[in-house]
């Protein structure tokens, strides 16, 4: 890619921000960068006044001052939305936006494949109930409640019973406030591309709770042409749907890999999805031979962006630099991997009273220092904000550290060794009593959500949750 060349950055924080770094130090990548941070205050003051509109409106006026030629986001909430409207209105490669609005309205892409791919659904239903309602009689519990548009996994949980749905559906007018000023950017560009059909993004849908090893699978779409990257897998907290880690390589077999690809290449196909990086979230269950899709999240997951190239020498962070600015991603160069085996370390708290000391500088530079390849990332927050993640998420999730290892054995050992110079309880719980309270997180987002799942019965048969054909 020619150095003249200049990148726009939206919402680049964590995993993304250490990457771009590295790009820019190695590759002579110069980059810009704009959004703000939903986690830290007073940066994410500015949702009270954030207009997705306006924001694009602002950058494309800027662009060819600054000599943008592209524009690159994993953001979730806004950045992977901000970035395809952007590249479509400067006229730069990007993902569809309307393909971007499918795969986040929760409902619309759970119809999506119900027509495209019905073996890899879950019976589902919309709420028949806006925020605060009163819940309707004779759903089937327990059930998967989630809103319709979210991110971070924010009041995703199991519900078991009609009194644990209306608690769940309760909110104060604060909490109101925060739900739709974070929805109403994604509501507004919804009735706009795909009309007044399309159910509100303001509402919860329901879903048959799945039991099963969760994975996920990354790949990029150029040219239409969908190819793999590989599958990482997502290892919870014993009776729970809360990351412990995610890890490389995976253990699913090659021939289920295969199956997933080819559900991913008939839902992305079906939405328009034609160009960019994406992250299929699914479960596998050995036993009876049964893939389920979870959800399709329209960018690169850049939590596992450090996992690949330790262990496969990909980067995805390079990739999605390149087909931002219309290069085929088979020619950006792999690295020689540096391990046999790589994770991405979760660090929660499952009871509030729990009080989690984060690392100080002295402690930070000794981490470093001990472990040259590892990157270590603190979320520090304040008690409201800790009760807010219980409460919405089920968790607080405190910090995250990356580490390689010859193999799985060396990693675990690298692992509890670095746990014990932070002061944290290593991430292998699975070996251990399961946490007594729940919670989830998705693949380069934030936090947790729901309960110990319980098996699904088949879209369609002996469950009387709807699948709209």
């Amino acid at each position: 890619m020619p150095s003249a060349d200049r990148t726009l950055l939206l919402f680049n924080h964590d995993w993304d921000a250490v990457a771009h770094q590295r790009l820019a130090r190695t590759q002579g990548h110069r980059f810009d960068e704009d959004g703000f941070d939903l986690f830290t205050f007073p940066s994410n003051a500015r949702l009270a006044w954030f207009d997705m509109a306006r924001f694009v409106d602002g950058l494309a006026r800027r662009a060819p001052a600054r000599g943008w030629t592209a524009v690159v986001s994993s953001h979730e909430q806004f950045g992977a939305l901000a970035a395809a409207l952007l590249a479509e209105r400067m006229g730069w490669p990007g993902t569809p936006v309307a393909a971007i609005l499918a795969c986040q309205h929760k409902l619309y892409a759970r119809q999506v494949l119900q027509r495209v791919a019905p073996e890899a659904n879950v019976a589902f239903q919309l709420l028949d109930a806006e925020y605060g309602a009163p819940i309707p009689d004779g759903l089937p519990y327990p059930l998967f409640v989630k809103p319709v548009k979210a991110a971070f996994s924010v009041l995703a949980r199991r519900v078991d019973n009609h009194a644990e749905l209306h608690r769940h559906t309760r909110f104060g007018a604060w909490e109101l406030w925060v739900i739709r000023r974070l929805v109403e950017p994604f509501e507004r560009l919804l009735r706009e591309r795909l009309g007044p059909e399309v159910p509100s993004a303001h509402r919860m849908l329901l879903e048959a709770p799945v039991a099963a090893d969760q994975f996920n699978l990354d790949g990029v779409v150029f040219n239409g042409e969908v190819r793999a990257i590989g599958v990482v897998d997502a290892i919870m907290f014993p009776g729970t749907q809360a990351f412990m880690r995610h890890q490389l390589p995976s253990r699913l077999p090659p021939a289920v890999q295969a199956r997933a690809l080819d559900v991913a290449r008939r839902f992305l196909l079906a939405v328009g999805f034609t160009h960019g990086l994406f992250n299929m979230e699914f479960f596998y269950d050995a036993a009876s031979d049964r893939l389920t899709v979870i959800e399709f999240n329209p960018r690169l997951a850049s939590q596992y962006s450090d996992l690949y190239q330790r262990v496969l020498g990909v980067d995805l962070h390079a990739i999605e630099i390149a087909i931002a600015h219309g290069l085929d991603p088979d020619t950006v160069p792999r690295s020689a991997p540096t391990a046999g085996a790589a994770a991405s370390f979760v660090y929660r708290a499952f009871d509030p009273a729990d009080r989690v000391k984060l690392p100080d500088t002295a402690l930070r530079q000794a981490f470093a220092s001990a472990f040259p390849d590892g990157l270590l990332f603190q979320y520090p927050k304040s008690q409201g904000s800790i009760e807010r993640d219980f409460k919405w998420l089920g968790s607080y999730r405190y910090g995250i550290t990356h580490l390689g290892g010859r193999d799985a054995h060396e990693l675990r050992q690298r692992c509890e060794a670095a746990s014990a110079l932070l002061g944290w309880p290593a991430p292998y719980a699975e070996l251990a009593a399961a946490p007594a309270a729940h919670g989830a997180e998705a693949p380069g987002r934030s936090a947790t959500p729901p309960a110990a799942p319980t098996p699904a019965s088949p879209p369609g048969r002996n469950h009387p949750l709807e699948v709209p054909s």
